[in-house]
């Protein structure tokens, strides 16, 4: 059974960093595509950033882009988001999730298959 565990996340002051990770089991971080995403309530999920199977390439959001630097460590099966100079508006639930597709051209998926329960990223004075 694929289970997603997200952590790291908190309460952190503007121009601070974070870093979240999410440790999977019943499947292999580099079997399939994986990504990060938030959600405001209220608001549509966003995109924050994915690596692509099989190719292993990394995609971000424009609004994160050369602020965030999503990774994995394979051998421990976990996947990091480190986020750096954050601003009020990086606020949000963050999520981890997979998707069993493959995607074409320099983007992450629209809709993504499973997904962990997410940890909450407070940016705040």
């Amino acid at each position: 059974q694929v289970q997603l565990v997200e952590s790291g996340g908190g309460l952190v002051q503007p121009g601070g960093s974070l870093r979240l990770s999410c440790a999977a089991t019943g499947y292999t971080l580099d079997s399939h595509v994986i990504g990060w995403i938030r959600q405001v309530p209220g608001r549509k999920r966003e995109g924050v950033a994915c690596i692509h199977y099989p190719a292993g390439s990394s995609y971000y959001a424009d609004s994160v882009k050369g602020r965030f630097n999503i990774s994995r460590d394979i051998p421990k099966n976990i996947l990091y988001l480190q986020m750096n100079s954050l601003k009020s508006e990086d606020t949000a639930v963050y999520y981890c999730a997979t998707y069993w597709g493959t995607v074409e051209g320099e983007t992450c998926p629209a809709e993504y298959d499973h997904w962990g329960k997410g940890t909450q990223v407070t940016v705040s004075s």
